[in-house]
């Protein structure tokens, strides 16, 4: 019985994470048209908000809590990629 209700909780959070996601981009698509800024700085400017973001907070929370060896090696591993 548990693990039905995990797998209808992760569903539902794939459901809210997709909607979400699109209210986003549609909302920044027509901030974009409304101030004449073309569409695709918006999209590259979306993507690289969505990429840096989960990395800023692992580098926070990693900075908050003492862990500066995951803070480092989180900033070297994305560049790394990056690359």
């Amino acid at each position: 019985m548990m693990l039905v209700w995990n797998i209808l909780l992760l569903v539902a959070g794939f459901v809210l994470l997709i909607k979400g996601a699109d209210f986003f981009v549609v909302g920044a698509s027509r901030i974009a048209q409304r101030f004449g800024i073309p569409e695709i700085v918006i999209g590259l400017t979306i993507v690289a908000f969505g990429t840096s973001a989960p990395e800023a907070a692992i580098s926070i929370s990693a900075a908050v809590q003492g862990n500066t060896g995951i803070a480092i090696g989180n900033i070297l591993g994305s560049n790394i990629l990056n690359i």
